[in-house]
């Protein structure tokens, strides 16, 4: 899942794909160097972010999803936790929403989803990026997390939202700290077991990498590539990144020495 923020303020890339014909020219290019599913966002949500309101996210995000839409031929997904944005966002050719409050900020937000066959990615945030990174804590991160993520599926299936249209996430630096979020990563089978659902992660130059490699965000590439590989030796489903071109090439390599299954086109 390539990442592509149409925002001013993102932590890693804001403002670099802020004007429509540079956000469709990157979508593009996302996909030329082996994404299988776009992302586009309208909002940071880095700790702290400022929020935006319903019309500015749906200038940012619709044009570029309607020019995309018609060009690529990849999927492609709506980053929001809003209900509308979402809905305009899947008729202008969107397929997936992925709502980092599980489906939970917005109260219309599961009836939009549940009247589309959009897929969903349901995420677990602790608070809301204004306070998520405040004190971060938990019983036990793993059985916490997963108690939620089991809950909002349910609730996505009592709505009859079948099954095979979600997807989840642990929401790796979303209220959760360094150590955290390692847990986390590192109980990746225990979820896919317990939830049954394909398992995405999104751990791309993220602030957990500064406090294990003491780097700043943009020298976190050997990091986020050293994630990549351990998650996908441990099965995950989807990685959503920046930098797709050296991670697909750093997987294909790892493939062709492993043996693992790599999705899309290898060598």
């Amino acid at each position: 899942m390539g990442i592509l923020n149409v925002t001013p303020d993102s932590f890693s890339d804001g403002g670099r794909f802020h004007a429509l014909d540079l956000a469709v020219e990157q979508g593009l290019q996302l996909q030329h160097d082996g994404a299988d599913i776009l992302d586009i966002g309208g909002e940071s949500t880095r700790p702290g972010a400022t929020p935006v309101d319903l019309d500015e996210e749906l200038r940012r995000t619709i044009p570029v999803i309607q020019r995309l839409a018609r060009e690529v031929r990849i999927p492609i997904s709506i980053d929001t936790t809003k209900s509308e944005v979402a809905r305009q966002a899947l008729a202008a050719g969107a397929e997936i929403v992925n709502d980092i409050s599980g489906l939970t900020f917005d109260p219309q937000m599961l009836e939009v989803c549940r009247t589309t066959d959009a897929g969903i990615c349901v995420m677990h945030i602790q608070g809301t990026p204004q306070t998520m990174q405040l004190n971060p804590s938990y019983n036990n991160v793993v059985t916490d997390v997963t108690e939620f993520l089991q809950q909002q599926v349910d609730r996505c299936l009592m709505a009859g939202i079948p099954a095979e249209r979600m997807c989840i996430d642990p929401g790796i630096g979303f209220g959760k700290t360094a150590e955290h979020n390692l847990q986390l990563l590192q109980a990746v089978p225990q979820l896919q077991h317990s939830l049954q659902r394909p398992v995405l992660i999104g751990h791309s130059r993220k602030r957990f990498l500064a406090r294990l490699l003491g780097r700043e965000v943009d020298e976190r590439l050997a990091g986020t590539i050293g994630v990549s590989i351990a998650l996908a030796a441990r099965g995950v489903d989807v990685l959503r990144i920046h930098d797709v071109q050296p991670i697909r090439d750093s997987l294909v390599a790892w493939q062709a020495v492993s043996g693992q299954a790599v999705s899309g086109d290898t060598p």
